[in-house]
């Protein structure tokens, strides 16, 4: 038996070696690896001629990033800053001759056009994404919000006419059934869902002192 013998520059070798791109998430992410896959209705196992399912996964997940909310809706000719009711100012109403649209602004909520009939998942399906097997904590939920830019004004006056409207990459962290609100936070630069402390927020933002 000889004693195995690592060279020198064995630091430099690693360095040298060229890897090939892989498929592992290799950034830090908030989010479980579960709440990327979309649903899909095919049988687990394979019939002939067909698809196997996790291919099918794969191709639905990578097309459904792909997409964007705000360039869908820019495409069709709305403006998502123009989504969220206004208070009315009757002192400065355009002139109709400079107005391309309609003169009266918009003031019914988002929630009067909501229909959940085609939706592929509960609310409760939904939240449940965030469940890791093994795990007792719930993980956010990855999703797209219509939030105001301005955090403090945005929270005392939503439908202050100085506020800009964007769609937000957040992390859901709970649901309402009684209201039908679910609870969001901002994603911060890296992505992450934290609180002030810089630590992941678990369980819908609950903690132990309540």
């Amino acid at each position: 038996v000889t004693k195995l013998k690592m060279p020198g520059n064995f630091k430099s070798l690693l360095d040298q070696q060229m890897v090939g791109p892989s498929t592992e998430a290799l950034t830090e992410s908030d989010f479980p690896v579960q709440s990327f896959k979309p649903k899909v209705q095919m049988p687990f196992k394979r019939i002939p001629g067909q698809n196997p399912r996790k291919v099918e996964e794969e191709r639905r997940r990578r097309l459904y990033l792909s997409f964007d909310i705000a360039e869908l809706l820019a495409s069709k000719g709305i403006d998502s800053n123009q989504l969220m009711p206004r208070h009315y100012d009757p002192d400065n109403i355009p002139p109709i001759e400079e107005t391309e649209d309609s003169v009266f602004p918009i003031y019914l909520p988002l929630k009067v056009f909501d229909n959940d009939e085609y939706d592929c998942r509960t609310p409760e399906e939904w939240m449940s994404l965030g469940l890791e097997p093994g795990s007792c904590d719930r993980k956010p939920v990855p999703g797209k919000a219509l939030l105001p830019t301005d955090d403090v004004l945005g929270h005392e006056d939503p439908k202050n006419q100085e506020l800009i409207y964007e769609w937000i990459d957040v992390g859901v962290l709970d649901y309402d059934k009684e209201t039908e609100l679910y609870l969001v936070h901002k994603t911060d630069k890296k992505g992450l869902v934290r609180d002030e402390e810089g630590r992941p927020i678990l369980n819908g933002g609950i903690t132990q002192e309540g």
